[in-house]
């Protein structure tokens, strides 16, 4: 089985650094005309030298998705550019947080702006392209935070549970034009935005005794998904959640069976 992604048109928000980065770059390197979509500049000048060394397809446009002028600018770009949009990845967000008590009012704004408002704006600006085509796939960012949350993490959490529920919905509003709409959960990838991979020794195995596949994930793996869920082959899946996150809610202590493996080979 080979997925064949070429000639596709992507857009990817958020796609300067992190997750999003790699999701741009291993789909323009499956031959998808990608547009790396970001807020900061310098970032998207860099992925830019990237594209321009290894001749992938696309451009990068700075936007903020929480302005649906701005969008639109970079729809129309794309549509003169390239005709069509067949894949879109929300993948821009912010985890900013604080006990419910003294969370200010600004910083559960931005989560709900960014997160949820900006995947909203972003797919209200690419249905009526994909709705003309009869075809389209819409792949949205959600969080293991969305299943549970974390203390502190109210805002963050709120605004993933809520990509789940718009994904849920807008895949059924889509269903008679061909248009897909799923969303995943990612869980330990480490990241700047969670600096998973900075945290103590003991921390880090707190973290990772509660994945059934004791390992950070890795962002590439988030990236094969993406592909994955764009291509003919998940053509009948619609309207779900993907939880990639190493098995983290397979069972209750996982890292029973690590210490049940280590004992097996010492015996």
């Amino acid at each position: 089985m080979h997925i064949d992604l070429r000639g596709k048109v992507a857009l990817v928000t958020g796609a300067g650094r992190g997750i999003g980065r790699e999701i741009a770059l291993t789909l323009a390197s499956e031959g998808v005309r990608t547009v790396a979509m970001d807020v900061n500049p310098d970032h998207l000048a860099e992925l830019h030298q990237v594209f321009v060394e290894h001749q992938f397809e696309g451009f990068q446009q700075v936007c903020d998705i929480r302005e649906y002028s701005e969008i639109e600018r970079v729809i129309q770009e794309v549509e003169h550019q390239y005709g069509r949009i067949d894949i879109l990845v929300n993948n821009a967000g912010v985890a900013s947080g604080g006990l419910v008590e003294s969370l200010p009012e600004e910083v559960w704004d931005l989560n709900m702006d960014v997160n949820l408002k900006g995947s909203f704006l972003m797919c209200k600006a690419v249905l009526p392209i994909m709705k003309r085509q009869k075809s389209g796939r819409i792949l949205n960012a959600a969080s293991f935070a969305a299943m549970i949350p974390s203390l502190g993490g109210a805002a963050y959490a709120a605004s993933k549970a809520g990509i789940v529920h718009f994904t849920r919905v807008l895949a059924g509003e889509l269903g008679p034009w061909n248009i897909t709409v799923n969303c995943y959960a990612p869980g330990v990838i480490p990241t700047d935005l969670n600096r998973f991979a900075d945290r103590s020794p003991k921390e880090q195995k707190e973290l990772l005794d509660n994945l059934s596949l004791r390992r950070w994930g890795n962002k590439q793996e988030i990236a094969h998904l993406i592909c994955y869920l764009a291509s003919d082959y998940a053509s009948y899946i619609t309207g779900t959640m993907i939880d990639i996150s190493g098995g983290k809610l397979a069972t209750q202590v996982p890292r029973m069976a690590y210490e049940w493996a280590a004992n097996e080979l010492n015996v």
